[in-house]
C-alpha cells in the first residue's frame, strides 16, 4: 500500500502508477534496506541468472547481472524522492523509510517513502552508497560503474517527471546541482535535445545487451554516435 504521504506527490504527477510512485496489486513490498543486505542481494543475482539462462558463478556474468540489477533498481528507489522535490512535498529517500515492490520475478517495479523528507541530498548519498557497496561487493563490480548507473537513473527520473508535470526544464535543470551536492563519484548527468525532444544523454552502460537476446539500448554510449543520433531521431519523430 502506498503511504499516505506518498499518495499526495503522487496525486500531483499524472501517471503516477506507470513512474512506480504507486504499488501495483499483487506485488510483494519488502524493506529497502534489503537493498544493501549482501545475502539478499545475492539471491536476486541468482534469480536473474536463472531467468536468462546464465551462470550467476561465473565473474563475467556475475558483473552483468549486478550492473542489470542496479539499473533497474536504482531507476524505481530513486523515484519517490525525486518526486517529493519535484512536487515541493519532499519524501525521504533513506532506505530506512523506504519500502520497494518486486514483481514475481523480483524485479523492482514501485518503491514508497513513509515519511517526509529532509536533506534530500544527503538521503540520496546515504542510500546510494549503501547499496552500491553491496553490489560491487556481490558482483565483483567496480562501484565506479554502478555510481554512473546511478546518475543516468536520476536523470532519466527527472525527465521522465518532468515530462508528465509539463515541466521538463524545471525538472531537468535540477539534475546537475542535485547530483553536485551528493558528490563524486556521482558523475554529472547529461541531457541532449534532439529534434525538440530531450533525451538522457548516458553516461553508463547497463550491460543489458550481453544478456541474449536484449538489444543494445537506443542511447546506449556503446553505439557509435552517428548511429544513435539517428535512433533517437525516429525516436522523437514516434514522440512528436
Amino acid at each position: 500500500m502506498t503511504s499516505g504521504l506518498q499518495a499526495a506527490v503522487a496525486a500531483r504527477v499524472p501517471g503516477a502508477a506507470a513512474l512506480g510512485l504507486v504499488v501495483p496489486p499483487s506485488t510483494d513490498a519488502v524493506p529497502a534496506v534489503l537493498l544493501a543486505d549482501r545475502d539478499w542481494t545475492a539471491a536476486r543475482l541468482a534469480a536473474l541468472g536463472a531467468r536468462y539462462a546464465v551462470d550467476h558463478r561465473a565473474p563475467g556474468d556475475r558483473r552483468v547481472l549486478a550492473t542489470v540489477w542496479w539499473y533497474s533498481a536504482s531507476s524505481v528507489l530513486l523515484t519517490p524522492a525525486l518526486a517529493g522535490l519535484a512536487t515541493g512535498l519532499p519524501l525521504s529517500a533513506r532506505l530506512a523509510d523506504t519500502s520497494v515492490a518486486l514483481l514475481g520475478g523480483g524485479t523492482p517495479i514501485a518503491a514508497t517513502s513513509s515519511a517526509p523528507g529532509g536533506d534530500t541530498a544527503a538521503e540520496l548519498r546515504e542510500t546510494l552508497a549503501a547499496v552500491v557497496d553491496t553490489v560491487a561487493a556481490v558482483g565483483g563490480v567496480r562501484p565506479r560503474p554502478l555510481w554512473a548507473v546511478a546518475a543516468d537513473s536520476l536523470a532519466n527520473r527527472l525527465l521522465a517527471l518532468g515530462r508528465a508535470l509539463g515541466e521538463e526544464d524545471r525538472l531537468t535543470a535540477l539534475a546537475a546541482p542535485l547530483a553536485a551536492a551528493l558528490g563524486p563519484p556521482l558523475p554529472a548527468p547529461r541531457y541532449v535535445d534532439v529534434t525538440g525532444v530531450r533525451f538522457t544523454r548516458r553516461v553508463s552502460c547497463c550491460l543489458l545487451y550481453r544478456l541474449p537476446p536484449e538489444p543494445l539500448c537506443t542511447s546506449c554510449p556503446r553505439r557509435p554516435a552517428a548511429e544513435r543520433q539517428v535512433l533517437l531521431e525516429d525516436t522523437a519523430a514516434r514522440m512528436a
